[in-house]
């Protein structure tokens, strides 16, 4: 959507970003009566969120597993509906958060169906609630998700489908900002690129995530060299884009 993202309260005057806080309620009284003030609307998408695990990990030698994954789920689903890539007429990075509370959602899926789990993907549902809200700036002592090769083999459709859905969420998104730049901003290349990787996003899903690991991380990736050259006009990024896009083809 898009909105006026400074707001001024009509009852006591003050004034605050929505893109900050993602509500209209006035943060010194309270009150719903406010306007936006700026001259533009912008394109905005995402909703200031925490994702906090803390509850879940602490009930781990309390509960039983399926419960820890169905309490999991609903906190990884939760944030990923709230989250967006477009702050304020800003495009954002695909960031780590937001590709691990979608792994996190479908792991969680899987568990949460009580299916027996062998030892190793037991570890990778726990090894993914350990981390996933982890911040590596903040706390990097922190475990971080497991690497392309720790993944069990037989939850490799878990992680490209999650990464895939997020791509192609980032993608979208990706595009309907381009499409509020000049033409000339982005370019043929850019909307060239943007329609190659969906291309490939569709393959995966078509094979609900059914690739291996390294092809999960090889889409992030030139996802996130699309977005550096839509964004920054980057020309190695775009070069980076192209490359990747022929390995996984």
């Amino acid at each position: 959507m898009k909105i006026r993202g400074q707001r001024e309260c009509k009852d006591c005057g003050a004034r605050w970003s929505y893109y900050e806080t993602g509500s209209v309620e006035c943060p010194d009284c309270g009150s719903l009566r406010s306007v936006g003030i700026d001259e533009e609307r912008n394109l905005h998408t995402d909703t200031p969120v925490e994702f906090d695990l803390t509850e879940v990990r602490e009930a781990v030698d309390a509960r039983p597993l399926r419960e820890i994954a169905d309490r999991a789920g609903d906190l990884s689903r939760e944030y990923v509906r709230k989250r967006g890539f477009v702050r304020g007429g800003d495009l954002r990075p695909l960031d780590d958060a937001y590709l691990a509370a979608q792994e996190l959602r479908h792991a969680a899926d899987v568990v949460g169906r009580g299916l027996d789990l062998s030892d190793d993907e037991e570890w990778y549902f726990l090894a993914l609630l350990r981390s996933a809200d982890a911040d590596p700036e903040t706390d990097p002592e922190t475990d971080q998700r497991p690497a392309p090769d720790d993944v069990p083999k037989s939850m490799h459709p878990i992680r490209g489908l999650a990464y895939a859905e997020s791509v192609a969420e980032y993608r979208r998104e990706m595009a309907d900002w381009a499409d509020e730049r000049d033409s000339s901003a982005v370019g043929d290349d850019g909307r060239d690129a943007l329609e190659t990787l969906g291309d490939h996003v569709r393959r995966v899903q078509a094979l609900d995530g059914d690739v291996d690991a390294d092809t999960a991380e090889l889409l992030v990736a030139a996802a996130r060299d699309v977005s550096e050259y839509v964004r920054e006009g980057d020309a190695d990024a775009l070069a980076s884009a192209r490359d990747r896009f022929g390995r996984l083809a």
